[in-house]
């Protein structure tokens, strides 16, 4: 741990340590520290034989700040546990070839991204690509002798001014200025990108150059799919000249291989995107979203039989959007999962749209905050790996047979949180004062908690909004919790997991009720007796960082607020956001400067005026999706009104601020800092 955060950690356990002789007993507590010890399990993949299973082992890495991920298998019968590639370099994106004897995988061992194959009846390791661009969606052909993928192309930079002189020698001149003039041209995370799209190319597994098979002028996207007979691949793509404009818009299409011929085979109208054929050949499945210029929209799983063309809706009377899906061994159904009431769950679907819910929530690998996740994979023999979590540690890995036995497979975090003190999530649900909708939430209390004090309590707002908290492991909530704290997170309205009506309460509409639910959430935990109600403290980021704004907004209850990476203008937001087309288009009734009242109504900056709570700003400075400028307008009003405030800016951080295991830390550590300048002493018995 460096000497800031140290500091930090010092700094917030102040308050309750002061005075108290040294302790030297072993910790009992999660504490800072233990953020890098964490673990989790990604990316579970079946051996065709349904035998073993490798995944993904995620880590944090304390040497370099990062994440690193290593390549396990276990046994499924015996539960015997390997690494099958673990080094210093991090593998990723396992996939295996049909008769199981070879994985492909991408490693950053050469220095960038490449793609690479091992044989694993030797244990040899071929490094297949050098390239400038790191390969994605890689598959196999149905021989296994050769690997599609997709990857970035860059297309030739075209300068404005062509007739710059010449520059003499050993002359130092400023550097050349870069001509823009594409509709995308930046990035969260990415920063100023440059010009060009994805391309499909293709590689013998033996080795050799990869011969790009697409030269197109627009993106594909996404997951690519193999013919059975290895003539054709499967893709989405929007080829329109006004592509950038058309965020929701995409086909299917099918590229011969050796003539480069496109054909289109779908024309719905919206997204189409994620082409899986069945293994029998007969059905293609796809995800479709129908296109109606809202702020959220679901996404249903269809199915296009291939000898017809004839396109059946397997979930069009399922009001919850699809996420990941795979065929069954005997493509009569397909498994899918989908988010409902905070949670992700996995269903079987039959080819006539008959669902089966399975009794399993997937969860575990956001270790920040407790947004919904998770993945799964299906064997030949019906059984089901997926990831999961009881929401006291991240993600470990289990397996269900076919008959509903499910057995856990892995143990990742029993050495660093084993001995601890965990607090268990507690479900509630409040009843709306807007509406008398029930607004689901979930809460934990303080290791050692007696329900005869009085506690300090922490409102953690989600992002999106479109997302979802739910039950879910958190390295932040439980670091509050083991600081004193009550903390309590939701699903006001507008968030998913509840159904699209929903989520669209706050169509053109954000902020709004989302805001008197969150009260009543707070005043939920208040009723319960043992909350401090002159130490209310409130915190969001991104969108949650949006609601935390408008809140203090609209009221003085809390002693103190930490706003992150938030929306505080919807005018400079709408033109400077790196996703300008989607958003003017989706989460507003017209361009901006069609409609300047509405977005000021909704704008945290138009209720700066009200504002009394000390509040402190936090982004990073390479945020492009709420870019810093947003924070810095409502630091400089804040100031101006003379409201106790700071900001805190994050170098080189973009929307993901605590996407390194070290900002993770900084980001609490300074949250908690911030409330700890603020908190006052508690009451010591409930009333």
């Amino acid at each position: 741990m460096n000497n800031t955060i140290k500091a930090l950690a010092a700094s917030v356990m102040l308050g309750l340590s002061a005075g108290a002789a040294a302790d030297t007993s072993a910790p009992t507590t999660f504490d800072y520290k233990d953020v890098f010890a964490l673990e989790y399990a990604a990316s579970p993949v079946f051996t065709p034989d349904s035998k073993h299973i490798i995944y993904e082992r995620r880590s944090n890495d304390i040497m370099n700040d990062r994440m690193h991920i290593s390549l396990w298998q276990v046994e499924v019968k015996s539960g015997q546990h390997r690494p099958l590639i673990a080094e210093h370099a991090s593998v990723r994106s396992p996939v295996l070839s049909p008769d199981g004897t070879k994985l492909a995988y991408l490693s950053d061992r050469s220095g960038s991204q490449q793609l690479y194959v091992r044989y694993l009846d030797s244990g040899e390791d071929a490094l297949l690509t050098n390239t400038s661009y790191a390969p994605g969606n890689v598959v196999w052909s149905p021989d296994g002798q050769s690997l599609a993928f997709t990857q970035f192309t860059p297309k030739a930079d075209k300068p404005l001014f062509t007739d710059m002189p010449g520059k003499p020698a050993r002359a130092k001149w400023a550097e050349t200025g870069k001509f823009i003039d594409d509709l995308n041209y930046r990035s969260d995370g990415a920063g100023y990108v440059p010009g060009g799209f994805n391309q499909i190319y293709l590689l013998p597994v033996e080795g050799g150059t990869p011969r790009q098979l697409t030269f197109t002028d627009y993106p594909l996207n996404g997951d690519l799919s193999f013919s059975n007979d290895g003539k054709q691949l499967y893709f989405s793509a929007n080829p329109s000249d006004n592509y950038a404009m058309e965020v929701m818009s995409s086909d299917i299409y099918t590229l011969d291989i050796a003539s480069g011929a496109f054909k289109q085979i779908t024309s719905l109208e919206g997204p189409e995107s994620a082409p899986q054929l069945s293994p029998d050949g007969r059905y293609l499945a796809f995800k479709h979203t129908t296109d109606r210029k809202l702020s959220f929209q679901s996404s249903d799983l269809w199915i296009m039989r291939m000898k017809d063309g004839k396109l059946t809706n397997l979930t069009e009377s399922f009001d919850r959007t699809t996420g990941q899906f795979a065929w069954g061994e005997d493509s009569d159904e397909l498994y899918v999962s989908y988010q409902d009431a905070g949670q992700t769950r996995v269903a079987a679907v039959e080819l006539d749209g008959d669902m089966d819910k399975l009794n399993i929530a997937l969860s575990g690998q956001s270790l920040g905050r407790p947004y919904t996740s998770g993945e799964f994979a299906v064997a030949d023999n019906g059984a089901l790996a997926f990831v999961s979590s009881d929401g006291s540690t991240p993600a470990d890995l289990f397996v269900r047979e076919s008959r509903g036995k499910v057995t856990r497979l892995t143990t990742l975090n029993e050495d660093v949180l084993g001995h601890l003190n965990m607090p268990a999530i507690e479900v509630m649900t409040v009843t709306s004062t807007v509406d008398e909708r029930p607004i689901e939430a979930w809460m934990i209390t303080p290791p050692d908690f007696d329900a005869s004090k009085k506690y300090p309590l922490i409102l953690e707002i989600h992002g999106g909004p479109h997302t979802a908290y739910g039950p879910n492991f958190s390295a932040e909530i439980q670091l509050m919790a083991a600081k004193g704290y009550v903390v309590v997170w939701s699903n006001p309205r507008g968030s998913t997991s509840y159904g699209e009506d929903f989520a669209n309460l706050i169509h053109h509409n954000y902020p709004s009720e989302d805001y008197n639910d969150l009260m009543d959430v707070v005043d939920g935990v208040i009723a319960k007796g043992f909350i401090d109600t002159n130490n209310l403290f409130i915190t969001g980021g991104s969108g949650g960082g949006v609601l935390t704004a408008w809140s203090i907004g609209k009221t003085d209850r809390f002693a103190a607020a930490v706003v992150a990476k938030p929306v505080i203008n919807w005018m400079s937001f709408a033109l400077t956001a790196d996703a300008y087309p989607y958003f003017t288009q989706y989460w507003m009734p017209g361009m901006p400067w069609e409609i300047p009242d509405h977005l000021w109504a909704h704008s945290p900056l138009s209720l700066v005026g009200n504002v009394t709570t000390p509040t402190m700003l936090l982004t990073g400075e390479s945020d492009y999706r709420t870019p810093i400028s947003e924070s810095e307008q409502f630091y400089q009003a804040l100031k101006l009104r003379g409201v106790d405030s700071a900001m805190l800016r994050l170098p080189g951080a973009s929307h993901g601020i605590a996407s390194k295991p070290s900002r993770l830390i900084q980001k609490v550590g300074n949250i908690l800092a911030w409330f700890e300048r603020y908190r006052t002493e508690p009451e010591t018995k409930a009333e």
